[in-house]
């Protein structure tokens, strides 16, 4: 019999139903008209977007289950979850976030807990937090050191996208077992590493220059590029997937109608 009982709402045909779902040691029991029982051991992802969690279980068939919930509800399926699902799974210290655009996070500090990598994402879960970092969002992943309690430490330092600003996250463990999550995490995230040649040196200096903040007008001043070659290159990124269109730029020119009006305007300007 499940512990507890949640609410929650789970989409079933398309559709938002409203009901609770039964919450046991070992799994989620969700009633009729869905009528599934989840077993942890058989989660082999976990994802999240906004307050939304995506369940992916296999057994004999893959299913996928959407539930959406109030974050309260969301946290303890998390917390649940995230300790049995089928997934690579570490005890250590994390502090995330650390470092958002290039800024130390206030009242950043290191919380014990685990480190849980599935399918599309790294987790971090402690008592109070459970924080995912989308493997596609990761940008880098190096071990370094870092200051802890005044003596430099080997840490793992993960940085990622999120909202366009890069963000940092740090898991500290012992050295051998620090090397083996490193490599774990590297084969993870390898579907985003590239040769290296896939761009020129001005595709390069797009890109760097894009990556500071520049608009493209900027760019086309900074090069001494024309607009066409810049749309040629910025086409060349998105093709590799190294960006994607936030705004599309247009070029405009006066009809015989707006000549005259300018012109109009003008004379009127001068009397």
């Amino acid at each position: 019999m499940p512990l507890k009982e949640v609410p929650v709402k789970i989409e079933y045909n398309n559709q938002w139903i409203v009901t609770k779902l039964g919450l046991a040691e070992d799994r989620i029991v969700i009633p009729a008209p869905v009528n599934r029982e989840i077993l942890f051991k058989t989660v082999t992802d976990v994802e999240e977007r906004k307050n939304i969690l995506i369940i992916t279980a296999k057994t004999d068939v893959e299913a996928k289950y959407k539930i959406l919930s109030v974050e309260k509800v969301l946290q303890v399926l998390k917390k649940l979850i995230l300790a049995l699902c089928n997934a690579y799974r570490l005890k250590a210290y994390f502090m995330s976030p650390a470092i958002r655009g290039g800024v130390l996070v206030k009242d950043a500090k290191w919380e014990e807990g685990s480190v849980v990598v599935v399918l599309s994402g790294i987790w971090f879960s402690s008592g109070v937090k459970q924080i995912c970092v989308p493997v596609v969002d990761v940008a880098a992943i190096e071990l370094t050191k870092r200051d802890v309690q005044a003596k430099p430490t080997d840490v793992i330092r993960i940085d990622h996208l999120e909202s366009g600003e890069v963000v940092s996250s740090f898991v500290l463990c012992p050295l051998s077992t620090l090397q083996v999550l490193y490599n774990f995490l590297k084969e993870t995230t390898k579907g985003m590493d590239m040769k290296g040649t896939e761009l020129d040196s001005i595709d390069q200096q797009v890109a760097m220059l894009v990556y500071s903040g520049m608009d493209s007008h900027a760019i086309e001043n900074m090069l001494n590029i024309p607009p066409k070659q810049l749309d040629a290159i910025y086409d060349k990124i998105l093709k590799l997937g190294l960006a994607e269109v936030v705004i599309v730029r247009r070029e405009i020119q006066l009809t015989t109608k707006g000549v005259r009006y300018i012109s109009d305007a003008t004379k009127a300007q001068t009397n």
